[in-house]
């Protein structure tokens, strides 16, 4: 068994498939973790994944997160402090609010596979993006 220790980069690695800029932090066989950042004002693609499931913690901001599977749908606040759960297949959309970007942190489980795993779906709310 090797360790693993990462700081979080100063820079973004990618931007991920709905618009939010992502630093990619660590990863084991079940699952890896990143960091996601949207500005103020900002509302991402609506997506679903097609293997994996997440769950976020919002660190910082203020904004708001869409899902809906099958018939059912919400729309909850996002804040410091949430925690919230994205199963498989599940369409969502966040955005947002105020004056200060949006931070989350989110385990993404299996490991993010790369690309293609992200597909448009549509959402209540157009696209901001900067």
């Amino acid at each position: 068994m090797t360790f693993a220790t990462k700081r979080l980069p100063a820079k973004r690695d990618v931007v991920a498939p709905d618009g939010s800029d992502v630093r990619v932090l660590l990863a084991l066989d079940g699952g890896s973790m990143a960091h996601f950042t949207l500005a103020p004002g900002q509302t991402s693609r609506a997506v679903a994944h097609r293997t994996v499931q997440e769950i976020w913690y919002v660190l910082a901001g203020a904004g708001e997160m869409w899902r809906r599977a099958g018939d059912r749908e919400q729309i909850v606040a996002l804040e410091p402090g949430v925690s919230l759960t994205i199963p498989r297949e599940t369409a969502f959309q966040f955005r947002s609010r105020g004056t200060a970007q949006l931070t989350i942190v989110a385990v993404t489980m299996p490991p993010w596979p790369g690309d293609g795993e992200a597909y448009a779906v549509s959402g209540p709310w157009p696209v901001a993006q900067a």
